[in-house]
């Protein structure tokens, strides 16, 4: 496939070589033909003037014939050939070339006193032909076109010369041109496929052309990212797969005691709450599982209506306040307007609010407080609608606050530190403001804790 569409070195070379080529073509029909008309035009006017003085100089002698032929003779020592007409009928003539160009027509012309000025083709030669009436009858010049342009034509030759010189120029520089071009984005091919074979401590040097340079800068980018991608991709991995674990050989360890018949009947029901709080988290987990991979895949659907966030809110604060208040802490709705009208999936919406206050209550202790507030906040073109949650509980750090969204590292972090869930709650978060067309931003609260701030657009007044 790559050979039927050519290289990028033989794409230039071909593209310098035709236009090498047809410039000097068209130099050279330009230059071969303006030198040739020019050239024709000063050996016409040349062998004009000299045929004029031929004329005068006959006319000047004593004897007008005499005088007439003198000036063939001198016409003859100048490389010119000529003819003469006397009279009486008679023709003197230096060659056959010029007998033959003072034909009958023009031999009448001259002896009417008429000019002559043309060009003929006598014995397959192109020649100049000059005619000019004197006293004594009439002389004509005849000059070969070949003998009349010769240094015309040595300056033609040299011309195409040059200009073919030139062509052969331009095909060596685009061809060691096109290789320096092609050099760095040959090498960034082999870099990609080398990280598409799993390669990922490729870098290409950045150099050459801006846009290949940038090319390279780019493909170093991707392979830092997929690197830091697949090494967050096996934590992960390793961390669901030490969550699996736990509740697994909790509930399998029950199960082959109850299956060996050494629980007592007493323990009997003990145990199976165990197996179940097991299988339950379990449970949770998986299911975090699958919704983050749905909301990766893109696969889950959303149904935007015209949503009132305030009313929303009340939703949820008639259900977590009881949650909170069962456990000592403060459930606090803060509506900053009447009413923040946008156009949202509110189902969606309240997924993630449950997620972010699933995890506020979770590290939050008895005694401090939790506060969801909507608010609008000026934009463009229209105001954005905001939700935040806020918690009184140990917060995140300034490096937290990179990469709460991702999935399991603030688990591993915290892992026997603080309570901690699946990993995969605020993952899922961050995936479903994104699948809202929103934004979430993690921070810190004045409360004391953590803060998180979704941010919907296309929110209205009215």
């Amino acid at each position: 496939m790559t050979g039927s569409r050519g290289t990028l070195s033989r794409r230039i070379v071909l593209l310098a070589v035709g236009i090498a080529v047809l410039t000097a073509l068209l130099a050279g029909l330009l230059a071969v033909g303006l030198t040739r008309t020019s050239a024709d035009d000063a050996a016409r006017r040349t062998l004009s003037r000299i045929a004029d003085a031929a004329a005068e100089r006959a006319d000047s002698g004593v004897v007008a014939r005499a005088a007439q032929n003198k000036a063939v003779r001198t016409l003859g020592a100048l490389g010119i050939e000529s003819a003469s007409i006397g009279r009486g009928g008679a023709m003197t003539s230096t060659s056959a070339l010029a007998r033959d160009a003072l034909t009958p027509a023009r031999q009448r012309a001259l002896l009417a006193g008429r000019t002559l000025s043309t060009r003929d083709d006598l014995g397959g030669a192109l020649v100049l032909v000059e005619g000019r009436p004197t006293d004594a009858g009439g002389i004509i010049l005849v000059q070969r076109r070949s003998d009349a342009t010769a240094d015309s034509d040595r300056l033609v030759r040299r011309v195409l010369l040059a200009l073919v010189i030139a062509a052969v120029v331009a095909v060596v520089v685009s061809i060691a041109v096109a290789k320096r071009l092609s050099r760095p984005l040959r090498r960034t091919a082999d870099a990609a496929h080398a990280l598409a074979a799993g390669q990922r401590d490729v870098r290409v040097p950045v150099e050459g052309p801006d846009e290949v340079a940038e090319v390279a800068s780019a493909l170093n980018s991707l392979s830092s990212s997929l690197a830091r991608s697949e090494e967050r991709q096996r934590d992960f991995l390793l961390s669901v797969s030490h969550d699996l674990r736990t509740p697994l050989t909790g509930i399998s360890g029950y199960a082959e005691s109850l299956a060996s018949g050494v629980v007592p009947a007493e323990d009997t029901a003990r145990v199976g709450g165990v197996v179940l709080t097991e299988a339950k988290r379990l449970e949770r987990l998986v299911g975090d599982l699958l919704d983050l991979a749905r909301l990766g895949a893109d696969s889950q659907s959303v149904h935007p209506e015209r949503t009132d966030l305030v009313a929303l809110g009340r939703e949820v604060e008639s259900v977590w306040s009881r949650r909170c208040a069962a456990v000592g802490v403060s459930f606090t709705f803060v509506p900053a307007v009447a009413v923040v009208w946008t156009v949202t999936d509110p189902a969606r919406v309240r997924q993630l609010l449950d997620g972010l206050l699933e995890n506020a209550l979770r590290v939050t202790p008895s005694g401090r407080p939790i506060v969801v507030e909507v608010r609008r906040e000026p934009g463009s073109p229209t105001d954005v609608a905001v939700i935040e949650v806020r918690d009184g509980g140990p917060g995140l750090t300034d490096e937290d606050l990179a990469v709460a969204f991702e999935p399991s590292v603030l688990h591993e972090r915290y892992r026997g530190i603080r309570p901690v869930g699946t990993g995969l709650g605020l993952a899922i978060v961050g995936r479903l403001a994104h699948l809202l067309g929103g934004t979430v931003q993690a921070g810190h609260a004045a409360e004391g804790g953590a803060r998180f701030t979704l941010r919907l657009p296309h929110a209205t007044t009215s």
